[in-house]
């Protein structure tokens, strides 16, 4: 089906290249750079490089790299790069709870600075002042942002700091002789990782279910407290947008059966500078720097996920902290509780750092306004998406959310016929993305999306005109989406290896032993 006249569509087609991985390109003896010898007076200092290394500790073959020159290599990596759509190149609204947003490129030139990119984590801390000082600002910042009282940025993404929370919920229990608190309670449309990382940890996992209402059950969460509860872990809004009026009740029953309260704070945009974790009743929260801070998706890393804790759990924080003593900076490692380390060194300081400027860069009002547009681009996207015949917002329908909708296609299957996947992959040909869930599908037929602050009207236009384009579609030309997608780089596979962990090969070795003929 044509695009109409009046529509915002781009004739889109992405560049597709049958590249081989780069393992396929190997040339024996090619290379992309041949090493200099070592000078005579570097040999003679320290010899040949190789024959002071324990025997036990040097390999019997040579690595398999790929020998591949200089200018395939380029190719190689450029031709991929054209694969790949993101943030930078097309309207990414709908990546969901992930929350792409602009990052400015200013920060990035503070990143790469020798100043920055240069340091060691083993220099002595005296050489390290101006990084030290940037811990130490975040950590007063983000106490005016959530009402914690101390913030700790050692965890490496959101999941690593929701294992740092159970972590410090073990250990606070442990001490005070109540080991037995074995059970952790969260809600079905909290982040996924608030159970799987506290499962880790080993507690068992409660999950609380919505009430007609869309709310997390509030009397089914009564019966499930119980001399056995470590805590609460919780999103909200919830990972469908909606923001839970009684959240205080379930941190004061929480308290009342001596459990400790976790917020999932990862995707903040909607609620910066509107509400805080101290005011609701939490112990400890934690904020996704790589989602509401202004620092880069790191599709699982690098990313930093920023921990803070009430006055009572500060001992048990992992360890260094970062205090100011006159004018210098030291690194504080004698917590009497701590967990001990969560990652290696102090924390991801590229990502911090990021942060750090955007933060200083919108300032308090400004991140108030980040909120606001968030929520009011939402809801206009809420809006418009639910006019079209067959989507609707569940849990509950026609109520108005925070940051972000998971939307269900359900009925919309049901008259046409057409799957949500058929329509994602449609919305590849005009260089969108569009998600659809964590599993498992509590809502049928369900995509999620969330438009931040970064998104003007014109580029939610575009993106709806996108759906509604598909949506016609699927009435009139249903094959065409279905057989989609026909001008990108993406093919439809055949998803029934995912189960079979026969068929999986994350490296190449074990790719030659699965699968080479």
């Amino acid at each position: 089906m044509e695009i109409k006249k009046d529509s915002r569509l781009r004739n889109f087609h992405q560049a597709k290249w049958d590249e081989e991985v780069i393992f396929q390109l190997h040339t024996p003896g090619e290379r992309g750079i041949i090493v200099p010898v070592a000078d005579k007076d570097v040999q003679d200092e320290v010899g040949d490089g190789v024959s002071s290394i324990p025997p036990k500790m040097l390999r019997k073959n040579p690595p398999a790299l790929p020998e591949v020159g200089q200018m395939r290599v380029l190719k190689h990596f450029l031709r991929l790069s054209q694969h790949c759509l993101g943030a930078d190149l097309n309207i990414d609204v709908g990546q969901g709870t992930c929350t792409v947003k602009y990052n400015p490129k200013i920060n990035e030139a503070f990143v790469r600075s020798p100043k920055a990119s240069k340091i060691h984590p083993y220099q002595d801390q005296h050489t390290v002042q101006g990084a030290l000082q940037i811990f130490y600002e975040m950590d007063l910042f983000f106490r005016e942002i959530s009402g914690m009282d101390r913030f700790s940025f050692q965890p490496s993404s959101g999941s690593h700091a929701i294992l740092t929370m159970a972590s410090i919920m073990h250990k606070y229990h442990e001490s005070r002789g109540e080991g037995h608190r074995d059970e952790l309670i969260t809600t079905i449309f909290s982040h996924p990782s608030d159970a799987a990382a506290a499962a880790v940890k080993g507690y068992k996992i409660i999950t609380i279910y919505p009430d007609e209402h869309g709310f997390p059950d509030l009397e089914a969460f009564k019966q499930a407290l119980s001399p056995r509860t470590a805590g609460l872990f919780i999103t909200n809004p919830e990972d469908i947008g909606i923001f839970n009026p009684y959240i205080d009740e379930f941190t004061r029953l929480t308290h009342e059966a001596g459990g400790l309260c976790g917020y999932d704070q990862a995707n903040a945009n909607g609620i910066l500078g509107v509400t805080r974790a101290r005011e609701a009743g939490f112990d400890m929260c934690f904020f996704n720097l790589h989602k509401t801070f202004g620092s880069p998706h790191g599709c699982g890393g690098p990313a930093g996920g920023a921990i803070g804790v009430t006055k009572e759990l500060e001992s048990f924080l992992p360890v260094p902290l970062v205090e100011r003593k006159g004018d210098q900076y030291e690194m504080i490692w004698d917590l009497p509780d701590t967990i001990g380390k969560t990652r290696s060194f102090f924390g991801p300081f590229p990502v911090v750092l990021r942060s750090y400027a955007w933060i200083r860069s919108v300032g308090v009002e400004g991140m108030r306004e980040v909120a606001r547009i968030a929520v009011l681009n939402n809801n206009y996207i809420l809006k418009h998406l639910t006019s079209i015949a067959g989507v609707e917002s569940p849990f509950p329908g026609g109520k108005h959310r925070i940051e972000q909708v998971r939307y269900t296609w359900k009925k919309f299957h049901e008259e046409t016929g057409v799957d949500i996947h058929d329509v994602i992959l449609r919305m590849c040909d005009f260089g969108f993305h569009l998600w659809t869930s964590h599993h498992p599908y509590v809502v049928p037929q369900p995509c999620t999306i969330e438009p931040t602050e970064s998104y003007s009207k014109a580029e939610l236009d575009e993106y709806l005109d996108g759906l509604r384009h598909i949506a016609e579609e699927a009435r009139k030309e249903p094959d065409t989406v279905r057989r989609a997608p026909h001008s990108s780089v993406v093919h439809r596979i055949d998803e029934s290896w995912f189960d079979d962990p026969e068929k999986w090969a994350i490296t190449w070795r074990s790719y030659l032993k699965k699968h080479a003929k």
